[in-house]
């Protein structure tokens, strides 16, 4: 058998694409992100109504799998009106100059059964921190579900500033909390 160079680029872009991690849609009906946190000492989970994940994933190479998270700030619905209105707001997302709060991978691995090690930046209201945490994948539905917490400061994101510094009322401890249901 004689391969010409254009049938060996051929069978190894084949190769690259059998692969590579496979681009997943994102079922928004049964996923969510939420952030809980305590004010007055209370947990309070709220979430956010309007993001968009975008994962390219293969079971059978994880280590492929890359990730993109884009949260609308102004989406975030603790549920009363002028509170959504205020955390939109200068002092806590100021979601007119920051409108995304962006998660992106750079290391996805495989950490046990059902198990991924996920790294990459998150950058909230223009501050960027290198973020590492464990998420659980399974099958449901004939999609992967894709479900971790992940612990920041939202003090180092600049989330709460002006008299919202003082960390009496508004923990500085926040969960992301978040559940990406999504399939071919």
């Amino acid at each position: 058998m004689k391969f010409t160079r254009g049938g060996i680029a051929a069978l190894l872009a084949g190769v690259t694409l059998i692969a590579s991690a496979v681009p997943l849609k994102t079922d928004v009906a049964h996923s969510s992100v939420s952030a809980v946190f305590k004010q007055m000492n209370v947990p309070v989970e709220s979430k956010f109504k309007s993001f968009n994940a975008q994962i390219d994933y293969d079971a059978a190479h994880p280590e492929k799998a890359t990730a993109r998270v884009d949260i609308d700030t102004a989406s975030f619905d603790i549920g009363e009106a002028e509170y959504n209105k205020e955390v939109a707001g200068k002092d806590w997302f100021n979601a007119a100059k920051f409108p995304k709060a962006t998660f992106v991978s750079s290391a996805i691995k495989p950490a046990g059964a059902g198990k991924l090690a996920v790294s990459g930046k998150l950058t909230i209201k223009g501050k960027t921190q290198d973020v590492t945490f464990p998420v659980t994948i399974k099958p449901e539905g004939g999609k992967q579900v894709f479900e971790g917490q992940l612990p920041i400061k939202r003090l180092a994101f600049n989330i709460g500033e002006g008299e919202w510094k003082d960390t009496s009322m508004v923990a500085d401890e926040v969960v992301i909390k978040f559940r990406v249901a999504a399939g071919q």
